[in-house]
């Protein structure tokens, strides 16, 4: 049985530059898989506009996971274990909705075809695997594994968008912009919002990864705790076996007693959390996908799009053409590099969810003290899953992230519903969400469900 919420007091909010840090992680968990492959992918076979659906993917995004850090900020407990408060059934499906959809090792497989084009190495298939144990490795070797992803992602993405935007602005002549703009509108090349032809699972992969994608964005409650968010001062970090010092962690979290001073510094956090994922996780978000779409757009379109991950080749190749060659491969590097820090990304998140989710499936026979195990055990099942995908044959990244994303479209639109209930039922009424937000993530709720039944009506 879980433990009934304590009573603490909701500390001081520090100053804005101690925020900084979760919505990095975040949106790096989906800069590999969206906004480098999926996004550029479709935008250099079918033009520009279809961008507005990559802004409101990571618009909605922006709202479910700020709802997903509310409930984490006032309870100092991830939305797992509030949710498995609501069922203990919650937990499984939560196993499985994870496990399942992210087996598939698309991202590390794109990751060492496009690292391998560029330093010629030809089998992309152990080398896909000797990633994976990298990142295995780092891992298991980080003292804080939450200070270890933040650090990675956060300079990863702060080289990497700058670059992005330079070689927008030298290559994109003024009509290119033009079709930018209207494309944010939804108007195409002869037609509106959706040309025809296109394929309902990758545009659904496209929308679920427009940011993190799949039970991911709820790993996002995990890095409010870890930071020491509000409630979540009150909570332990999980640490390496093998290098950090073991903190007790409480997966059961605490609440506030509901006073004036209280909700006030309530309001105080949620006004600058709101403001730091705003800046980090929508804006460079969405800056991020739009400028690596437009560059896709401006390199490979007019040169008749690509079948496969192939257009990020031509991509530095016109790029090389246009300003130096090193400058192309430069490209394929960073693109090699944020994908292999989104699949650690991943691969530390998803290790979480399965761990806390395994806990509150049975305390007794997984009790919270064996959480630091079970999280290796869960790292390295995942990578010897992974290689056994890869070398059963399972190879081609573009078909590999669509499966993984059309999987993941479908455990939001379910946890979208989750989060929604457990914020508007479960939370005191001057902390619960405002009739804006709950109609925003009706609205998530709806066209996550929506183009999920199309995808599998279409697929069928």
């Amino acid at each position: 049985m879980l433990e009934d919420h304590k009573i603490e007091e909701i500390p001081p909010v520090p100053s804005f530059k101690k925020l900084l840090g979760p919505s990095f992680i975040l949106l790096g968990l989906g800069l590999g898989s969206g906004e480098l492959i999926l996004w550029p992918y479709l935008t250099s076979n079918f033009g520009m506009g279809i961008i507005w659906a990559a802004v409101i993917g990571v618009t909605l995004q922006f709202f479910m996971n700020m709802e997903i850090e509310r409930y984490a900020l006032v309870r100092g407990e991830s939305v797992f274990v509030g949710l498995a408060r609501v069922s203990r059934a919650l937990p499984f499906w939560f196993i499985f909705s994870t496990l399942i959809p992210w087996i598939w090792p698309g991202i590390i497989v794109s990751s060492s075809v496009i690292l391998g084009g560029v330093f010629g190495i030809v089998n992309t298939k152990l080398f896909s695997i000797i990633l994976l144990l990298i990142i295995g490795t780092i891992l298991t070797l980080g003292p804080v594994l939450y200070k270890t992803q933040e650090f990675i992602q956060k300079y990863i993405i702060l080289i990497g968008t700058p670059f992005i935007l330079i070689l927008s602005l030298l290559i994109a002549r003024a009509p290119d912009w033009g079709q930018l703009g209207v494309g944010l509108f939804g108007m195409g090349d002869g037609y509106w919002f959706l040309p025809k032809g296109i394929p309902m699972a990758s545009f659904l992969a496209a929308f679920a990864y427009a940011g993190a994608g799949g039970n991911l964005n709820l790993a996002q409650s995990f890095y409010i705790k870890e930071k020491g968010f509000g409630m979540g001062k009150y909570a332990g970090k999980i640490t390496s076996l093998l290098t950090g010092k073991s903190e007790k962690i409480n997966i059961s979290g605490s609440k506030f007693v509901i006073n004036q001073e209280q909700v006030t510094r309530f309001k105080d956090w949620w006004r600058l959390i709101n403001i730091e994922h705003g800046i980090v996780f929508w804006f460079m978000g969405t800056l991020t996908i739009i400028l690596l779409s437009f560059l896709s757009f401006v390199t490979v379109f007019k040169l008749g799009g690509a079948a496969d991950i192939s257009f990020i080749f031509k991509e530095a190749v016109v790029v090389g053409e246009k300003t130096l060659p090193v400058v192309g491969k430069t490209l394929l590097i960073i693109a090699g590099l944020m994908l292999f820090s989104t699949q650690l990304g991943v691969m530390d998140t998803t290790s979480r969810i399965l761990t806390e989710n395994l806990t509150l499936t049975s305390p007794r026979l997984f009790p919270v003290s064996s959480i630091r195990k079970n999280f290796y055990i869960f790292l390295w099942l995942q990578i010897v899953l992974g290689i056994v995908v890869i070398i059963s044959g399972f190879t081609q990244p573009l078909v590999l992230l669509t499966l993984s994303a059309v999987l993941n479209a479908i455990a939001m639109f379910v946890h979208t519903g989750l989060v929604l209930f457990l914020n508007t039922k479960k939370l005191e009424k001057p902390i619960r969400p405002t009739l804006f937000r709950i109609a925003v993530m009706l609205a998530a709720f709806s066209f996550f469900g929506f183009f999920t039944i199309k995808t599998l009506v279409s697929s069928l």
